[in-house]
């Protein structure tokens, strides 16, 4: 990729582009508590580095940040329309939801439709993501099963994929099997990389994951959001994902998460995935641009933090949107009473409350 042109961005506002990665701090009281180091890369469609912070030609597993690229032969295939899959069932072939009630339903109605139920997802069960969803689950005493895991509607979209074709179920998630060898295409189309001459790990929820550096992770965002220079029917299957994220946002993610509220705040804008392991990316609409940090120590509260950083200084949204994405773009450390005792922000960066 080209040189970054550190000039794109608005340099008085943020730490300027270079070798050092976006430093995140973790301030209780006046002191700096904890620094967590994300590497950022901006990069536009023709695949032109606009600017970077850190290692970001260093490969890392994208892991769940990849989920709404990894759909794209879902909708290709014809196996959406096949079986009359809705703008739910899109964003939750995007998600890494939280096990809500409504998201374990629909992914057993959907998988309903496809003559299969629960027990053919190869994904493993865990419980519902903390907070109220964990709460609700416990009280309920509903019995734990795989639509629970947050990666239940990607298998439930491959799972379609695979009845479409005529292909077999059992081992849909291995790298040999016909969906994965087209899931692995797309995405290593999209990022412009020969995934073959990339590491493979196995994914937590059991299919492949693709070491692809950071760089190239934020070129597939940002052809993935500006799809225009794309063969026809990968633009619209790019276009009808991102569609379904910002229709039905909750489906995405959650109560609480940060995907659910950029995608409910900037609708049409920004397209935003999160990932384990400190990964987020983002993709904005009409300024083909992708975006993709990664935080060094895998937290993920410092890659919200940079991501929003990012997005701000990029004027990707408006003041609406800064509003209701204050509480993840600078969030408050508090003690078990509730005591607001310090918060998180980018180093050298304008503070969020400065716009």
């Amino acid at each position: 990729m080209t040189k970054p042109d550190s000039a794109v961005l608005d340099a008085p506002a943020l730490a300027p582009p270079g070798p050092e990665p976006i430093l995140v701090e973790v301030t209780r009281g006046p002191l700096v508590e904890s620094r967590h180091a994300v590497d950022a890369a901006v990069v536009d469609a023709s695949g032109a580095l606009v600017a970077a912070w850190g290692e970001v030609d260093r490969p890392i597993y994208p892991r769940s940040a990849s989920k709404p690229l990894q759909a794209l032969p879902l909708v290709e295939s014809g196996a959406a329309d096949a079986f009359g899959l809705g703008a739910k069932e899109l964003a939750l072939a995007c998600a890494s939801h939280s096990g809500e009630p409504v998201h374990v339903e629909t992914v057993r109605a959907w998988l309903g439709r496809l003559g299969l139920s629960e027990a053919d997802l190869e994904c493993g069960a865990h419980p519902p993501r903390g907070g109220m969803p964990l709460e609700h689950f416990i009280r309920s005493g509903t019995a734990l099963g795989p639509a629970h895991n947050n990666c239940s509607g990607k298998h439930s979209g491959m799972l379609s994929h695979a009845v479409h074709r005529g292909e077999p179920i059992a081992g849909y998630v291995e790298h040999e099997h016909p969906v994965q060898r087209r899931v692995a295409a797309a995405l290593g189309e999209l990022c412009g990389v020969d995934l073959a001459n990339w590491p493979r790990g196995v994914d937590g929820c059991s299919i492949p994951t693709f070491a692809i550096p950071l760089e190239s992770l934020a070129l597939g965002l940002a052809r993935f959001a500006n799809p225009d220079a794309l063969a026809p029917e990968r633009q619209a299957a790019c276009r009808r994902l991102a569609a379904a994220m910002w229709e039905e946002p909750y489906m995405v993610a959650g109560l609480g998460r940060c995907c659910t509220a950029i995608l409910g705040a900037a609708a049409g804008r920004v397209v935003a995935k999160t990932g384990a392991e400190g990964v987020y990316v983002a993709g904005l609409v009409g300024r083909g641009l992708g975006l993709a940090v990664k935080a060094r120590d895998g937290a993920g509260r410092a890659a919200e933090v940079a991501l929003l950083a990012l997005l701000v200084h990029l004027a990707a949204l408006d003041e609406a949107a800064r509003t209701a994405l204050a509480p993840f773009a600078a969030p408050e450390v508090r003690n078990v009473r509730g005591r607001v005792v310090g918060r998180l922000a980018a180093a050298g960066w304008r503070p969020w409350s400065a716009f």
